[in-house]
């Protein structure tokens, strides 16, 4: 496996990998002062190398770099999160340490779903979403593409949230959120519409 960025999210893949009996070939960096990670070379060329994961925590430049690279991409799931056998997880998605994804839950492509998370039954998460640390998504919780889902954020069940949407940690989202805000508090509120 190759991870496109060579950062702190890339650490922690780079820990996923290896619990995983997954061997990781090399990572690539557009930073030409970064030469290795964890002792694993880092390259500033990408020449078709396969399969990848963008180790990329900023939601839309991991939509860029997806869009723009041509290559198959794999996924990175810990030993300890817990998966039901209905869930779904889209090419390129990470699901790190002690997250738990119920039944019929749908993951889409290039998404975090961070360490403790709880994505429950039925929820829907749209292409480069993150659900932070400890947040938590109830039944039937659908989240839109890009949005970012602060730590320990709770949504109640049968909600909807938008596109590229900032839900800052600590919120009790207890509405449906629109497209293109930043929200936060208990109970969630819209602050700002983001441009």
């Amino acid at each position: 496996m190759y991870l496109y960025g060579a950062s702190g999210h890339a650490k922690v893949i780079i820990d996923i990998l290896e619990a995983s009996g997954v061997r990781v070939d090399g990572l690539i960096d557009d930073n030409p002062n970064i030469d290795q990670l964890q002792g694993y070379p880092v390259r500033h060329t990408f020449t078709g190398e396969s399969p990848f994961i963008i180790s990329i925590g900023n939601n839309k430049i991991r939509k860029q770099v997806a869009e723009r690279l041509q290559t198959s991409y794999g996924k990175a799931i810990h030993p300890s999160a817990i998966l039901s056998p209905t869930a779904k997880i889209g090419d390129g998605t990470v699901v790190m340490q002690g997250a738990i994804i119920q039944a019929d839950a749908n993951a889409g492509k290039h998404c975090i779903i961070n360490t403790g998370a709880s994505v429950d039954h039925e929820c829907v998460i749209g292409d480069y979403v993150h659900v932070s640390p400890h947040a938590t998504l109830c039944g039937n919780v659908h989240v839109g593409e890009g949005s970012w889902i602060g730590a320990g954020t709770t949504a109640i069940p049968n909600l909807s949230i938008g596109k590229w949407c900032v839900i800052g940690a600590g919120s009790v989202i207890t509405e449906d959120i629109p497209d293109h805000v930043l929200a936060f508090g208990n109970p969630c509120r819209i602050i700002r519409y983001l441009k």
